[in-house]
């Protein structure tokens, strides 16, 4: 372990070892089979990453996608370690480079995709070149029945027996049930070293609303953290568009990502939005785990996920980085009926209806919590907490009723009428409401009608929606959605249980609550900078920007403001390869102008070339301007387009881009 926490510092810039990761290294590293559970952005890549460093001969990596096994690679290879991938996207140069390090002895972690293992020669080429261990990002896609399964991973306990080595699996998502299908296809049911280092992503802010406007609920959410990068989770490819349309013409850069795309135009999607600041990307759950980006601020769900395991997943693509990430997730009625149709009529059997059911469930009475969504949602993998503080129920604890009467009068209601109706018909008859329909079915004289005119329209609704919510009632496909009886609402009609619901207010959910800044004020144009700096030495590399540095390096250098690349080798995430590839240009130009007034102007100055470098639009074709042109500009301090134009580096194009905004912050200084 001395070798790794060595290598940890020089090679990976970390000063220590992340809570629960030391463990699973030493286990790795002693060659035992090793089950690893820990939250997104807990550092499981690290975790057989660095034994893989350590341990003679190379480490495979059975990884589901292309794009996360490429980043991955380019993030070792920006460290100074040895690494490849055998992909159907690589270019012959790229295989041929592979195999020349393989021959060579060079590679440490060689990736593979899961498809590659239906032939017999990847088994071959592994035993050939020393393959000493097999490390399985994304375990859970071995569940036949979860919702990430990838056959070919059923393949990898076979690999493990052939090649006699030790396996490492890493997730993020499996629950019980799923872990159990782990050990059985990847171990043989053999229990290896199992570590559950728990599901709490404490710095990610959970919130849920109800639908009321939900594309204003959205879009208010958006406009208040402008600027960071986010993702908008919608239940159709439609809608991915027209909300991507409705983002830009409310003056963000979006872009909507969905199957139906074409393979050229999800990749330019992909790599914006890990190499631009700031860009939404509107997409269905096509958008999944090859997002490796850290940066990600906030994660909104316009419509209800799937599961609670999806949800999760899909919040988790927030704030792997480990600072504050927000959360907003949409629902009502329709969702609900939604998601237990797409159940009762998909091709399943019985008992894997009922689970995905009881999985619905799950998050239901998530969305529906009465107090901290956090324990709720632990609770389901097992977890207890304390209330976290860090979700909406939290901020504004809920208003809660005893609702067993309310609920008892649907539920006579629902049953008088033969369990053929809907909410709507069903809230027309407890308000007493005389329209044709319950004229024409006689249902103004059943003795449930008018019965619950002590609460309004909007409040039964909800008293209704609360009641799906908790699996008392469901939507009968068969009857067009016409609401039935669950079992589970039988002691409440028998007055054996009492229910508790949230009085519903629909909030203002999405507007600003407490929005936090990544740095004060006063560094927020030196962090701006900065940022502008690692675009233009990411996009002149074409690798995306975390792999020069993530935010997280960007902004302790912001707050330190290192002026000699010693000082500079103390900052989190900045090993010796990086130090030697990007520090003397990240203390080049700014750090010359340190103390002087000339310091200000460049940071307001990097600030506006940052918002403007894709236009004002946010389309356009990237433009930046090299330190030493804005240093110029920053000293020289050119009062006339004239004169900003001859100054060495600003040609026409960025002229018309960037001139007049220029002229503004020197004007206005």
């Amino acid at each position: 372990m001395e070798h790794a926490t060595r290598l940890l510092q020089s090679v990976f810039g970390f000063p220590g070892f992340r809570p629960g990761q030391a463990e699973i290294v030493a286990a790795v590293l002693a060659g035992q089979n090793t089950l690893a559970i820990m939250p997104t952005g807990g550092g499981k890549s690290l975790c057989f990453q660095l034994p893989a460093l350590c341990r003679e001969g190379v480490t495979v990596v059975i990884s589901p996608l292309i794009a996360l096994m490429r980043d991955q690679v380019r993030a070792l290879k920006a460290a100074g370690v040895e690494a490849g991938a055998l992909t159907s996207g690589n270019s012959e140069a790229e295989t041929e480079e592979v195999f020349a390090a393989l021959d060579a002895g060079r590679m440490k972690l060689l990736y593979m995709a899961p498809e590659r293992l239906a032939s017999g020669a990847s088994a071959q080429l592994l035993r050939r070149v020393g393959c000493s261990m097999i490390a399985v990002d994304e375990a859970h896609c071995v569940s036949q029945w979860g919702h990430d399964f990838r056959p070919d991973y059923l393949r990898i306990g076979a690999l493990r027996r052939t090649l006699n080595v030790p396996l490492a699996a890493f997730t993020a998502t499996a629950d019980e049930e799923t872990r159990a299908e782990i050990v059985t296809r990847l171990f043989d049911g053999d229990a290896p070293a199992t570590f559950l280092r728990g599901f709490d992503r404490p710095n990610i802010h959970l919130a849920f609303a109800v639908k009321s406007t939900p594309r204003e609920q959205v879009l208010r959410f958006a406009a208040a953290r402008k600027g960071q990068s986010g993702i908008v989770y919608c239940g159709t490819r439609a809608k991915t568009e027209t909300l991507a349309q409705a983002f830009r013409e409310a003056g963000h850069s979006a872009a909507a990502y969905h199957a139906g795309l074409d393979s050229e135009d999800r990749r330019q999607v992909e790599t914006r939005f890990q190499r631009e600041d700031g860009l939404i990307v509107v997409a269905t759950v096509a958008f999944g785990m090859g997002i490796d980006k850290p940066d990600i601020r906030w994660v909104a769900h316009a419509d209800l996920p799937k599961s609670i395991e999806g949800y999760y997943q899909e919040i988790g693509r927030a704030g792997r980085d480990g600072l504050p990430a927000e959360t907003l997730t949409l629902y009502g009625p329709d969702d609900i009926r939604l998601r237990r149709g797409q159940i009762d009529e998909g091709a399943a059997p019985p008992d894997r209806k009922a689970a995905d059911h009881a999985r619905l469930n799950a998050l239901l009475g998530l969305a529906e919590a009465l107090a901290c969504r956090r324990q709720v949602l632990l609770r389901y993998f097992g977890e207890t907490s304390a209330p976290c503080g860090n979700c909406d129920l939290c901020d504004r604890p809920a208003q809660l009723f005893d609702a067993t009467e309310a609920v008892r009068k649907a539920l006579s209601a629902i049953l008088r009428t033969g369990e053929w109706f809907g909410a709507g018909h069903l809230i027309d008859i407890l308000t007493g409401n005389p329209t044709p329909k319950v004229r024409e079915r006689g249902h103004d004289q059943l003795p449930t009608f008018a019965v619950g005119r002590d609460l309004s329209k909007p409040a039964w609704g909800a008293v209704f929606r609360q009641m799906m919510g908790q699996d008392l009632v469901r939507p009968d496909p068969e009857r067009h959605g016409a609401l039935r009886m669950t079992e589970a609402a039988r002691p409440i009609l028998r007055g054996e249980a009492q229910v508790t619901l949230r009085r519903d207010t629909v909030s203002s959910a999405g507007e600003p609550t407490g929005v936090r800044t990544q740095v004060t004020d006063e560094d927020a144009g030196l962090l701006s900078h900065l940022k502008a700096r690692r675009r233009a030495l990411a996009e002149a590399q074409n690798v995306p920007a975390y792999v020069v540095f993530p935010d997280r390096t960007l902004i302790e250098m912001a707050e330190r403001k290192p002026q000699t690349l010693d000082a500079m080798a103390g900052i989190t995430g900045i090993g010796a390869k990086k130090l030697e590839s990007y520090g003397a240009a990240f203390l080049a130009a700014r750090m010359r102008l340190v103390g002087k007034p000339e310091g200000a102007v460049f940071d307001r100055l990097a600030e506006v070339q940052l918002a403007l470098s894709r236009g004002e639009d946010g389309t356009g074709k990237y433009l930046s301007c090299s330190h030493s042109t804005l240093r110029q500009i920053a000293e020289r301090r050119p009062s006339t387009l004239a004169e900003l134009q001859a100054i060495q580096g600003m040609g026409e194009m960025k002229i018309d881009r960037f001139g007049a905004a220029f002229l503004a912050v020197l004007q206005g200084d």
